[in-house]
């Protein structure tokens, strides 16, 4: 019951931490980060100390929900599972240092909101009922849309609608895909069942069987994003409150590759290989348009989301290329991209709270007063951009090298887009950090620097020791 006491737990420390603020300004944020660290420690402790070998997805709890429907609760774990569950709580970390001097009205509200937020995702990456999925899929999405509604910018409300509005329609496919294949597993075997291993076991007709593919494909590829279904991210990542940008970046897009992985391409392999080529495609655009807008942008936040954009459409091309190498690259990138894209828009946001501005042509100059930060600013930029030794490299070679062994013309392509997240990386480091002066502050204050040199601690880690991500040898594509 260990995945259950955690969200119950970060739930239940929501909660308090809500009613808390009314008591006593500022205990929101000490009990949300005390309770964060305890859960998470205890989970790593757990993982570490039990005899279950994770290797294959393993049901840790399994009990009846709504027996009706035969639904279950049913929660399971495996090395992917584990490796995003760590990457969650290391970011949820990093979102209240984030908000620390940021958040400034509704304090508890907000806290609430960003630990339910948390718990909707852990309950993601762990549901093997796929009721229970789509539930823990809704209840992630409610408080990120408050958290965009509430603390964003200037036109939140029209950020945290589109990103609702987006979300939901493609949940509504994936939806009926859930329903018709536990009617499909009824016809089969006499019972209805939403258990996710049960499902493995169908024999699906082939028409049938890439109708409902693409109904989860649809749902995943939103939220990775995917072109063309990707304007709800620049919108949402501009308005959202940094700590919302840090959770969209360095998680919720994660569960779109994730879904993919374990819900598309193991449920659906023939149907998954039979669109493999409008996938890569879909990556390969994905690429070379985000690199471009990117280019593009004038806004701080704007230009890292855009870039969300490409560097997610390697995990695309990599995960339908469909073979060992590209899928660890794709496993590789999400990690590594979770890690720079939240340290970039961490620092969007600093920059944002000393200038009150994300307009690159109000910035320059900034490395004069605020050399830290702008040695850490390029060090997450040429992170982004696939620097040798930081851990987006491992995950773009090997993406690449498995990707040439499916689509060779399409990688070939695809690899001018590092070329262009070199270009608007190099552009966004000296319009901001070169040039003439434009505003001069304090450099980073120690909460702001243990953030930075976490993050970059981590992209370092798995850039120079990238077998500690590897050693799990993911053979989740055959």
């Amino acid at each position: 019951m260990m995945i259950s006491f955690v969200m119950l737990a970060l739930l239940a420390s929501g909660l308090f931490a809500w009613y808390s603020e009314s008591k006593k300004t500022d205990s929101a944020r000490l009990i949300s980060i005390v309770s964060l660290v305890l859960i998470a420690t205890t989970f790593i402790v757990y993982i570490n100390n039990t005899a279950q070998d994770f290797s294959t997805l393993t049901t840790l709890v399994k009990v009846p929900w709504i027996p009706t429907f035969n639904i279950y609760f049913a929660l399971a774990l495996d090395h992917l599972s584990i490796l995003l569950l760590i990457l969650t709580f290391f970011l949820a970390l990093i979102a209240i240092l984030i908000s620390w001097r940021e958040i400034t009205h509704r304090k508890g509200f907000y806290y609430f909101n960003l630990l339910a937020t948390i718990t909707g995702i852990i309950g993601v990456f762990t549901a093997v009922d796929m009721f229970l999925f789509f539930f823990f899929w809704e209840v992630m999405l409610l408080p990120m849309t408050a958290l965009i509604a509430i603390w964003g910018h200037e036109n939140r409300q029209f950020a945290a609608i589109k990103f609702f509005i987006f979300t939901q329609v493609s949940s509504l496919l994936m939806l009926i895909a859930i329903i018709v294949m536990a009617f499909v597993h009824q016809q089969q075997t006499g019972e209805l069942s939403f258990y996710y291993q049960d499902w493995l076991t169908l024999q699906l007709p082939s028409e049938l069987s890439y109708y409902l593919m693409l109904g989860f494909f649809i749902a995943f590829a939103v939220k990775l994003p995917s072109f063309p279904v990707h304007s709800w991210l620049p919108d949402a990542h501009t308005q959202a409150p940094t700590a919302g940008s840090v959770l969209l970046a360095g998680i919720l897009l994660k569960t779109g590759a994730y879904g993919l992985i374990r819900f598309v391409i193991h449920l659906f392999p023939q149907a998954s290989s039979e669109f493999s080529p409008i996938a890569a495609m879909l990556g390969l655009v994905s690429i070379l348009y985000g690199a471009k807008m990117a280019f593009a942008q004038t806004d701080f936040k704007r230009l890292i989301a855009y870039s969300s954009i490409s560097h997610m459409g390697f995990v695309m091309l990599a995960l339908f290329s469909l073979n060992e190498n590209a899928y660890n690259g794709a496993i590789a990138t999400v990690l590594a991209h979770g890690l720079s894209s939240a340290a970039l828009f961490a620092f969007a946001g600093m920059i944002y709270a000393r200038i009150h501005s994300r307009d690159l042509s109000e910035m320059g100059g900034f490395w004069r007063s605020a050399p830290r930060m702008g040695g850490f600013a390029l060090a997450f930029s040429a992170a982004a951009f696939g620097l040798p030794g930081l851990a987006n490299f491992v995950g773009e070679f090997l993406s690449l090298v498995g990707a040439y062994q499916t689509f060779p013309v399409i990688t070939i392509l695809a690899a001018l887009g590092i070329i262009g997240s070199a270009v608007y990386g190099m552009m966004l480091f000296q319009t901001s950090f070169q040039g003439p002066v434009k505003h001069s502050f304090i450099d980073l204050s120690i909460r702001e620097l243990f953030i930075a040199v976490s993050l970059f601690a981590g992209l370092l880690l798995f850039g120079l020791y990238p077998e500690l991500i590897l050693q799990f040898s993911f053979k989740g594509i055959s």
